[in-house]
């Protein structure tokens, strides 16, 4: 793992962190070993290793999903207590609300900043025009390809106005054309809006396309 605390304030500091679980027989199971890491603003860092070494624990910890064993987490010099705070997930699955359209599941994120429901619908039909699905807003989430579905998802995540997205192999289980698609839309997207990524990926070559810096193996021993 890349050690490179900041005194900066600004930024994600993982400073210290380990994580341990109670196994079934009773036993302490380690997923991380001690992790210390700093992101800087408007980084793109990939998080790469073989399953079971820690990736997604570590991501979710950033999301405030799960607490750490040891160590602290610091948002801008702030300590990472909980979800939300200026972070947004883009999981595999792509956990959009059967019910509501597209252009709906959208708008419903917006909603939740505060916006008005005049502004929300403005601002969602703006993101899904940004992730090129235009033509589809009005489309159920089952009438939508699964790299459409990703791209709906990628639009609300973008609608809470996060600082820091974080992706959780989010074109994991996508086909090779619309993987590839989709890693050129979220280098567009991260050009036009300068967030903070973190992103949790298996493939080598997709972590050197994506990253501004490659960090793993997250655990040696996972």
């Amino acid at each position: 793992m890349d050690s490179n605390p900041t005194e900066s304030r600004s930024g994600i500091a993982i400073e210290a962190i380990t994580k341990d679980y109670a196994a079934v027989d009773g036993r302490r199971v380690q997923a991380l070993a001690r992790i210390d890491l700093a992101i800087r603003d408007g980084e793109f860092v990939a998080l790469i290793g073989k399953s079971g070494c820690g990736k997604t624990t570590l991501l979710n910890m950033i999301a405030g999903f799960v607490a750490p064993s040891t160590g602290r987490l610091l948002l801008d010099g702030e300590p990472i207590t909980g979800p939300g705070r200026g972070k947004g997930v883009v999981f595999q699955q792509f956990a959009l609300f059967p019910w509501l359209t597209a252009i709906k599941n959208v708008a419903f994120a917006a909603r939740q900043r505060g916006l008005s429901k005049k502004d929300s619908h403005a601002l969602a039909s703006e993101l899904i025009d940004l992730v090129k699905l235009g033509g589809f807003e009005n489309k159920y989430p089952f009438e939508l390809s699964g790299g459409m579905q990703q791209r709906v998802s990628i639009a609300r995540t973008l609608a809470l106005n996060p600082k820091v997205l974080l992706m959780d192999e989010p074109f994991g289980a996508l086909d090779e054309f619309t993987r590839a698609q989709l890693q050129q839309e979220i280098l567009r997207i991260w050009a036009k809006y300068k967030k903070t990524i973190v992103f949790v990926t298996h493939s080598v070559t997709e972590s050197v396309l994506l990253a501004d810096r490659v960090v793993g193996p997250v655990n040696e021993d996972g």
